[in-house]
């Protein structure tokens, strides 16, 4: 692997034969490997894990987020030859394969992510076979477009709505007084399935539209509420997203994450702008500043929102208790409220799972005549 600054890291190729190119982010999960890959939030980006052995209890098609890999490639320091676990379908060599994803172990990924942290995220190449010279496979990363201007939520939405159809793991039901689910629609920016299981479970009939749906397309569904979701790239570059978000909050409830945070954030009149290496892993301490209580949480974006941006009437709900970042917000003007990180974690930690009660909240009150 070749990083656009010219650092080389040789290993041992892993799944597919070819190359891959992105841009090179760190992951410190301990497990999850398969939810990680398979998270459309990932598009365009190669994953290092900082966790020293990865496949060790196998792939299976249950732990899939998404119908396909979206990350570029893989990096690991070792990577298991055998799969210990009954669930296991496939060991991550024949996953990855399988999928076209093109991975490198045997890499000191201490040394790699050590560099990341001082000179910050940058695109790079695998090669399982370079005919290039390093020099060359350099340069073809330093030239390659990084994550900003980006509109990567475009390639990895949904062509056509649908209705979401729980998985057989889906959370027990809960539905409201009376019984009638409310009717969500979901943007898809590159959604998770936990998410959607967790709307759905929470008491949500779902219905999932593209990215760029109208806001009269999505009014004609009749929804009680708008979810949007996580996903890849620059919020700024989601041509229109920020103006139809606005719209809707107009008219109802609206909850968000990941991504839709920061949609949300610009439709609300703040800036975003890109972390020098993202946060990405399993245990990132957030305060929630509404009950001061403290969270860990999964994390992966590489955008945030500018808390000076912020104007009159948005305020910052939670906070990320290593750098101080933004990790979420609400509005005083409308029934909207969105988090930076991953209250539906698969497969952990499970702290933030309220937050979908605080939406379907919003919507109860609404059916009540009152407000939340």
């Amino acid at each position: 692997m070749v990083l656009a600054d010219g650092q080389v890291f040789e290993g041992e190729a892993l799944g597919a034969s070819g190359e891959a190119l992105g841009e090179v982010v760190f992951n410190t999960a301990l497990t999850g490997y398969q939810e990680i890959l398979s998270d459309p939030s990932y598009a365009g980006q190669i994953i290092t894990l900082t966790y020293p052995e990865i496949g060790n209890y196998g792939v299976n098609d249950a732990d899939d987020e998404s119908p396909r890999v979206y990350a570029s490639g893989l990096v690991v320091r070792e990577a298991a030859e055998e799969a210990s676990s009954w669930r296991a379908e496939q060991t991550l060599d024949a996953y990855l394969k399988d999928r076209g994803v093109v991975a490198i172990a045997g890499v000191d990924t201490r040394r790699l992510v050590r560099h990341i942290t001082a000179k910050g995220a940058q695109m790079a190449v695998i090669a399982t076979d370079p005919s290039d010279s390093n020099e060359a496979l350099a340069a073809r990363a330093a030239a390659a477009p990084g994550m900003e201007g980006r509109d990567l939520a475009s390639e990895v939405s949904t062509e056509a709505p649908y209705t979401w159809i729980p998985r057989a793991e889906a959370p027990e039901r809960a539905l409201p007084e009376g019984g009638a689910p409310y009717k969500v629609v979901a943007y898809d920016f590159g959604v998770k399935r936990n998410i959607l299981d967790l709307l759905w479970a929470s008491g949500c009939d779902v219905t999932v539209v593209p990215a760029h749906s109208s806001v009269e397309e999505v009014m004609a569904l009749s929804p009680e509420g708008v979810f949007l979701s996580n996903g890849p790239g620059d919020p700024a570059a989601v041509e229109g997203a920020d103006q139809r978000t606005l719209a809707l909050m107009e008219r109802l409830p609206v909850f968000g994450i990941c991504l839709g945070c920061q949609i949300m954030g610009r439709a609300l009149g703040a800036q975003t702008y890109k972390l020098a290496f993202g946060h990405h892993g399993a245990n990132h301490p957030v305060k929630d500043l509404t009950t001061e209580r403290v969270e860990i949480t999964s994390q992966n974006h590489g955008f945030a929102v500018d808390p000076d941006s912020l104007p009159e009437g948005v305020e910052v709900t939670h906070r990320n208790l290593n750098d101080g970042t933004v990790e979420g917000i609400a509005s005083s003007r409308f029934e909207a409220f969105a988090v930076q990180y991953h209250p539906e974690a698969a497969p952990g930690p499970h702290d933030s799972r309220y937050l979908f009660e605080r939406f379907t909240a919003l919507m109860a009150a609404r059916r009540g005549g009152g407000s939340a």
